[in-house]
């Protein structure tokens, strides 16, 4: 149970690092919010200049070439309109002045920042001051960040000590065996060492069928008294047929049907060998003996236990 005990790391660094996550989230989100109110308010300030430089050819703005002067009456109520158009479209900007006429009636202490916008419109220079909002009225707190950085800061909160100790516990957890066919060389191995024993033809594909049989048909039973299943047979012929493929034999395909007991008992001593040192795990491949009196009992069974693909490698199928 040691082994697999959790160290956490001190209250002050857990507190210190959940803070820093929080800032540091905070202060991306921060960012975030004045780049974006940035972009708006650029954007903002071209559309009020297109807007008035199009108005300017209605507006009596005075003109200098033709010494008229400026209109003050029809540009104040014209910012007076503007304005309230920007306010309910939501523009973080708000006009002041226009050609030096100012809106008295209007409350700039929302839009601290001036932005003085000068341009030509036919000829005419039209000098416009601008109100905005300041960059911090809409920095808000972020609570997905806040969330996100909860999250997050469980991640640290582990000591190094727990994960060095269960990398060490990987390293040194040996491997576990498993049954290795060798159809190439005609040998069963476990996977660990390098015992392999050699098995002849019948017992090497009957016991190759065997286990692919077990592995599509787990939980059914074989018993000794009646004939091997039709498909049990197909198997150990297509693996029969692959040692002929590979230059091993050019016999005859073997009645796997007969000399079953012989057949089993070579399978059994070469598992027996192989799995020597892994009494344990042999019991997954291993053909059951009979129980009572003899091997041809009714209730007896030389099915295989369940087991899977992982559990098992055949090599030169």
């Amino acid at each position: 149970m040691g082994n697999k005990s959790i160290h956490f790391r001190s209250r002050a660094f857990i507190s210190c690092i959940t803070l820093a996550l929080v800032a540091s989230l905070q202060i991306v989100a921060f960012i975030a919010q004045f780049l974006s109110h940035q972009s708006s308010l650029h954007q903002a300030v071209d559309n009020v200049q297109k807007r008035i430089g199009l108005d300017s050819a209605f507006l009596d703005v005075g003109n200098k070439t033709l010494n008229t002067p400026v209109n003050q009456f029809a540009i104040s109520q014209y910012l007076g309109r503007l304005n309230d158009t920007l306010k309910q479209e939501g523009y973080p900007v708000l006009v002041e002045r226009i050609q030096g006429v100012t809106l008295d009636s209007e409350d700039f202490r929302s839009y601290p920042n001036v932005i003085t916008v000068n341009f030509v419109n036919a000829e005419q220079e039209i000098n416009v001051n601008l109100r905005s909002k300041s960059a911090s009225s809409f920095l808000t707190f972020n609570w997905s960040g806040f969330i996100i950085s909860l999250f997050i800061a469980p991640l640290f909160f582990v000591s190094n000590r727990t994960r060095k100790r269960r990398d060490a516990i990987e390293e040194i957890a040996p491997a576990s065996p498993k049954l290795v066919i060798n159809l190439k060389d005609k040998t069963i191995s476990n996977g660990i060492d390098e015992k392999a024993v050699t098995l002849q033809n019948k017992p090497l594909c009957f016991y190759t069928a065997l286990v692919r049989y077990c592995i599509d048909n787990p939980l059914e039973p074989l018993p000794p008294h009646k004939d091997v299943p039709q498909e049990l047979i197909t198997l150990a012929n297509k693996c029969f047929g692959r040692l002929i493929e590979l230059g091993h034999t050019k016999r005859k395909r073997p009645d796997f049907n007969a000399n079953l007991d012989k057949t089993l008992s070579e399978i059994r001593a070469a598992l027996d060998e192989v799995f020597s040192a892994y009494n344990v795990e042999k019991e997954a491949y291993y053909p059951p003996r009979a129980q009572g009196e003899g091997s041809r009992s009714k209730q007896h069974s030389y099915a295989l236990p369940p087991i899977k693909e992982e559990d098992i490698e055949i090599i030169g199928n």
